[in-house]
């Protein structure tokens, strides 16, 4: 089981961490559109609730466990819809597109020194098409595809992977559950506001910090 010890939230204005540890998409990648567009097809194939258009800004702010009983989801259909909608991305990939500016917050983070890794459910072949060769080179490390462990647990093999310890590292995402999993390890936690989950919703959980543009990434690290 994952312990850290408590701590509260606090600005992160250190220059201290070493490791940014994104997710991609509605982080780096604009996907949500691309979501809401399938969803339905697939809540139809594996027999869960479809969502209405009406629906879609209530769900944004509850939190993963919360949207799958609204939808009503079994927890071991899960695995088989990830990896069902990762082959939808494959298919629908030339449809979606990074944040404008994210290249560039990459190449900046590379430049100060700071190790770039992506912890995703989503695949590595889907991210780096995604990224495209010349940021895509800017990652050191991948987490990617489905765990029964959660996001935690990939965090804490990246930690492992880079020998960068916590307090270094960073999380930077934008759903509660990267909140949570930052947390849980005693890594800084950082969340934006123009992904999945609504502004609000994850200022609840009281990140240490919630960016409203990307350019604002690079200032976590003192810039």
């Amino acid at each position: 089981m994952d312990t850290a010890p408590s701590r509260m939230p606090q600005a992160l204005d250190r220059r201290g961490y070493r490791l940014a540890v994104f997710d991609f998409d509605g982080t780096l990648a604009d996907s949500f559109p691309w979501f809401i567009g399938v969803l339905n097809g697939v809540a139809d194939r594996y027999g869960f609730n479809r969502v209405q258009a009406d629906e879609v800004e209530r769900l944004r702010g509850y939190d993963a466990r919360q949207i799958m009983r609204h939808l009503r989801v079994p927890n071991w259909k899960l695995p088989f819809i990830a990896n069902h909608m990762r082959q939808l991305m494959a298919r629908d990939i030339d449809g979606i597109r990074l944040f404008d500016g994210v290249p560039e917050v990459l190449q900046e983070l590379t430049d100060r020194g700071v190790t770039v890794a992506i912890v995703s459910s989503n695949s590595v072949e889907n991210i780096h098409r995604i990224l495209g060769a010349e940021a895509a080179g800017r990652v050191a490390h991948y987490g990617c595809g489905s765990s029964l462990f959660g996001k935690a647990a990939k965090f804490r093999k990246m930690l492992r992977l880079t020998g960068v310890p916590a307090e270094l590292a960073v999380g930077i995402g934008d759903e509660v559950r990267d909140i949570d999993a930052a947390r849980k390890l005693g890594m800084g936690c950082a969340a934006v506001s123009w992904g999945y989950a609504r502004a609000d919703a994850l200022a609840a959980r009281r990140p240490d910090r919630l960016l409203t543009r990307v350019e604002d990434i690079p200032g976590l690290f003192g810039g």
